[in-house]
C-alpha cells in the first residue's frame, strides 16, 4: 500500500511539473505570438515605404536624365546655330539648375530609401529570433507532454532545455538583443 501511495504521489509531483511547464512556455509563446506579429506588421509597412522610396527615387532619376538630354540637345542646336544660342542661354541655365536638384534630390531619396531597408533587415532579425523561439518552445510542450504520458523525467528535462533555449531567443526578441540565429534559420529555411 505505501508503494502505491508513494508511486502516486511521484506521478502528481511530476503532472504538476509539467502542468507548471507548459503554462509558463505556452504564456512565453503567447506573448512571443503578439509580439511577432506585430513585427510582421511593422515589416510589411516598412517594405512598402521602400518600394516607395525607390519608385520616386526612380523618378527622379528619369527626371534627371530626361533634363540632362534637354540640355545636350540645347547645346547641340546652339552649336548647329549661333545665332540661336543667346536665345537658348536661358533654357540651358534652367535645365542645369534641375540637373543639379534631381541630383541632390535623387541622392537624399537612395539615403532613405537605403534606411529604410536597413530597418528591415533589423525587423528581419527580431522576427528570425520570435520564429526560432516559437520553434522551441512547442518542441519543449512536446517533450512535457511526452514526460506527462511516460511518468518519465527524461522528457520533463528536455522540454525544460528547449523551453530555456525558446526563452532566451524570446527575451532576445523582445529586447531586441544582436543575438543572430542565421545559421538555425538557414538550416530549417
Amino acid at each position: 500500500m505505501e508503494v502505491e501511495i508513494s508511486v502516486e504521489a511521484e506521478k502528481k509531483r511530476l503532472n504538476s511539473w509539467v502542468a507548471l511547464t507548459v503554462v509558463l512556455l505556452s504564456v512565453l509563446m503567447g506573448l512571443g505570438k503578439l509580439k511577432d506579429d506585430n513585427i510582421v506588421q511593422a515589416r510589411q509597412l516598412l517594405k512598402a515605404d521602400a518600394a516607395d522610396g525607390w519608385s520616386e527615387y526612380q523618378s527622379k532619376k528619369i527626371k534627371q536624365h530626361l533634363s540632362e538630354a534637354g540640355l545636350r540637345q540645347a547645346r547641340m542646336l546652339a552649336l548647329a546655330n549661333p545665332a540661336a544660342a543667346a536665345s537658348l542661354a536661358p533654357q540651358q541655365r534652367e535645365l542645369q539648375q534641375d540637373v543639379a536638384r534631381y541630383q541632390r534630390e535623387g541622392e537624399l531619396l537612395r539615403a532613405k530609401a537605403e534606411g529604410k531597408e536597413r530597418g528591415l533587415e533589423a525587423l528581419n532579425a527580431r522576427h528570425d529570433l520570435f520564429d526560432v523561439s516559437d520553434a522551441a518552445l512547442s518542441i519543449a510542450v512536446a517533450c512535457a507532454a511526452v514526460a506527462a504520458l511516460s511518468a518519465n523525467l527524461l522528457p520533463l528535462f528536455t522540454a525544460w532545455a528547449f523551453g530555456a533555449a525558446g526563452a532566451l531567443f524570446w527575451l532576445a526578441g523582445f529586447a531586441g538583443w544582436g543575438l543572430r540565429a542565421d545559421w538555425l534559420v538557414g538550416l530549417l529555411g
